[in-house]
């Protein structure tokens, strides 16, 4: 257990000061809260009309779908690296992995998530 003591008093240091930056400020700021401070600003200009409505959910399911394809094509080069010591199953491995990937890139394109209406 002695090896992981750096590892503990890191944690534990790491710990205290989140806790002291979160806690802290909340015990030592000054609050006084007015009318002028509740306002929106947005870059000094005074808002003119009320919120548009809602934002786009497009954007959030092309972004989505980015992280999901991105996160599994990061996946290529730990294979890459290893292609030699795996051999075959390796090989075979990787396959099926890019045919699954390939299914749900072409579920995705036939439902229309890539296209930005």
């Amino acid at each position: 257990m002695v090896p992981y003591a750096p590892v503990g008093i890191f944690l534990l240091v790491a710990l205290a000061a989140a806790l002291l930056f979160t806690i802290l400020p909340g015990l030592l700021g000054r609050s006084k809260p007015n009318s002028q401070k509740a306002d929106p600003y947005e870059c000094g200009v005074e808002p003119t009309s009320p919120i548009s409505g809602r934002f786009p959910v497009r954007f959030y399911l092309i972004a989505m779908l980015f992280v999901v394809f991105d996160v599994e094509t990061a996946s290529f080069y730990p294979w890459a690296v290893e292609m030699h010591a795996l051999r075959l199953f390796g090989l075979f491995e990787m396959v099926v992995f890019v045919a699954i990937l390939a299914i749900g890139y072409a579920y995705v394109w036939k439902k229309g998530g890539f296209q930005w209406r």
